[in-house]
Parts: structure tokens; C-alpha cells; sequence
């Protein structure tokens, strides 16, 4: 199967059917040298990419089909934590040898993840090459000025988390366990994202420990925060480790997914009373004017080594 019939058959199907929507911004998708977009009046691009590499960013057994959704859904995470809406994506894939049973689960996987916010994929590229690997960009719109920044982040704002932590980094560690798919499927918090524009000062999504990745909104706002370990959402597995291993996979595991944001304190009470029920948050601490990040358990200071993942060992 060569180049051309491979993105026939796996990849342009779908997003054609997409970009045939009178409302889509896609005015060419796949099948020309470039794809072509009708920026919607009034709104900001938003980009970002994001390569896998099979044996660093997923174990080289894990299905096809997960591998597809986790290539989407690691840049669509990005995506949320702007605030914005995701529209579309690219990927350039690199593949081993041409297995046509692999490729229909890859591909299903990966349009399963993009079909809640019916994102499309327009474009890209296919080669092959001795390692598996797949970069995807994905692309957002949201109103000028209305992007959650890492920036933005102001003393007396509270740190709030989506979800449990540290399961992706259990998972990781006990293949096959109970949460096997917090690792395999991570779910790109793009509904929350959108809700929280307008409301949080400062926001992220934890791919590389929450202590690490939370620094990135402490360097960038030129503040401090004061971390409550026993705030950390955890889940039944994790609250069954001893405290400070589960503490451990929480701060600095990564793979989380999940977003992390700081927002004033009335704002928060107003956020959930609007949208009461529709999401999973966890308060883990404050944001504090003093440089650096304290922990803190029952109101004593507690001192940790954490290390998020690195990207170059």
C-alpha cells in the first residue's frame, strides 16, 4: 500500500464527511499540498504540537487503538488548558513497516477521541521510519484577549486540580492493573476548559507532574503556592498506597492529562454554583506572593524531593 492509498483508506474518509459541514472554518481539508481555513470572525488561532515515540511516551506493547486516541488527546489537553475551542488537527506519522490491521485500529482510536468536539483531522504527512512515531498539531479558536495564560496567576487565587492524580504514573508502573486506561486513555478536559474562560486567572494541563508543571504558572506569574498533600484528589488505588508514595505518583508522575488552574476564590464559589454537578474539581492549595512551591500537610510544612519527567534524560 503505498502513501497515497494509506491516507485514503485510513485517514481522509472522516474528515471529509467533517469539512462538508456549511459551518466548518475547513475549507480544504486532505488531499492538496496545504489545507485551507476561514478564520470565524473575531477569534485568535490557538496551535500546538506534540510528538509520541513508541518505548518514551507509551510502552511499545500498548494497542493501536489507544496509541491513536492519546495522540489526539495529549493535544487537544493543550487546547483546554487555553480555554479555547478545539477545531481540527494534523499529524505526520512515521510507521515501522504498513500493517493494515494496526492502522484501522490507530485510526479509529484516534477519531474516537476527536469526535466529542467533532474536531478534524485536515492534514499531514506518512513515511516510514525504524521507530514508531506520531506528531499531531491541533488548532483552536478563542476570542481575542479570552486565552487562559500561564501568567495570569495572582496571590490569594486557589490551585485547583480536575479529577485524581497520579494514576497514569501507577499505571505505568503496574501494567494491567485497574488503572490501565487513565494511562491508555487519557480524557482531554476540553468542556471545562471552554467553562473556565471568563472565570480562572491561570491555567494548564499536568503532562509532566503536577510540581513541575505548576511551576511553569509560578515562573511565568512570578508567584508562590502553598500545596495541602492531604487535598490531593486520589484515587481508591492510590489512597490504598502508603501516604507518601501516593503523594509521590500524584505530584510528580505526569501523564495526568488533567487541568490544573489558579482562580479567585468568589469566582470559584460562582463557577460551581453555575455549573454544579458537570465537573470534578479538588482545591489543593493557594497561590501565595512569595517565590517558590511549599507543601504543606495539617498545617505543618513537609518537605518532599520532586522531580518531574524530563524530556531529555
Amino acid at each position: 500500500m503505498n502513501e497515497f492509498a494509506l491516507i485514503q483508506q485510513y485517514f481522509k474518509h472522516t474528515a471529509l464527511a467533517a469539512s462538508n459541514d456549511p459551518a466548518s472554518s475547513v475549507v480544504l481539508g486532505i488531499g492538496d499540498d496545504a489545507a485551507l481555513i476561514q478564520p470565524p470572525a473575531g477569534q485568535q488561532l490557538v496551535i500546538t504540537s506534540d510528538t509520541l515515540v513508541a518505548g518514551r511516551h507509551f510502552p511499545v506493547d500498548t494497542v493501536a487503538h489507544a496509541i491513536g486516541w492519546k495522540a489526539a488527546a495529549v493535544n487537544l489537553s493543550d487546547i483546554a488548558a487555553m480555554g479555547a475551542r478545539p477545531f481540527a488537527v494534523l499529524m505526520a506519522i512515521s510507521l515501522p513497516e504498513v500493517d493494515q490491521d494496526w492502522l484501522a485500529q490507530f485510526s479509529h482510536g484516534f477519531f474516537a477521541c476527536c469526535a466529542p468536539e467533532q474536531v478534524q483531522l485536515i492534514g499531514g504527512d506518512t513515511t516510514q521510519s525504524s521507530v514508531l512515531s506520531m506528531t499531531v498539531t491541533a488548532l483552536g479558536w478563542v476570542e481575542p484577549g479570552k486565552a487562559i495564560r500561564r501568567d495570569g496567576a495572582k496571590p490569594g487565587d486557589l490551585i485547583v486540580v480536575s479529577n485524581t492524580l497520579g494514576d497514569a504514573a501507577y499505571a505505568l508502573q503496574h501494567p494491567g492493573s485497574e488503572l490501565q486506561e487513565r494511562l491508555d486513555y487519557p480524557q482531554p478536559r476540553n468542556l471545562l476548559g471552554m467553562a473556565l474562560n471568563g472565570y480562572a486567572h491561570s491555567m494548564l494541563d499536568i503532562s509532566d507532574g503536577l510540581a513541575q508543571d505548576l511551576g511553569h504558572i509560578l515562573t511565568a506569574s512570578r508567584v508562590g503556592a502553598a500545596l495541602h498533600l492531604e487535598q490531593l484528589p486520589l484515587s481508591a488505588t492510590l489512597q490504598q498506597l502508603p501516604r507518601e508514595q501516593a503523594w509521590q505518583l500524584a505530584l510528580t508522575g505526569g501523564d495526568d492529562y488533567e487541568l490544573c488552574f489558579t482562580i479567585a476564590p468568589e469566582r470559584f464559589k460562582q463557577f460551581c454554583q453555575h455549573y454544579a454537578g458537570q465537573f470534578q474539581l479538588q482545591v489543593i492549595g493557594q497561590i501565595i506572593a512569595s517565590p517558590g512551591l511549599t507543601l504543606w500537610y495539617q498545617q505543618q510544612p513537609y518537605t518532599m524531593n520532586l522531580q518531574g519527567y524530563q524530556h531529555f534524560d
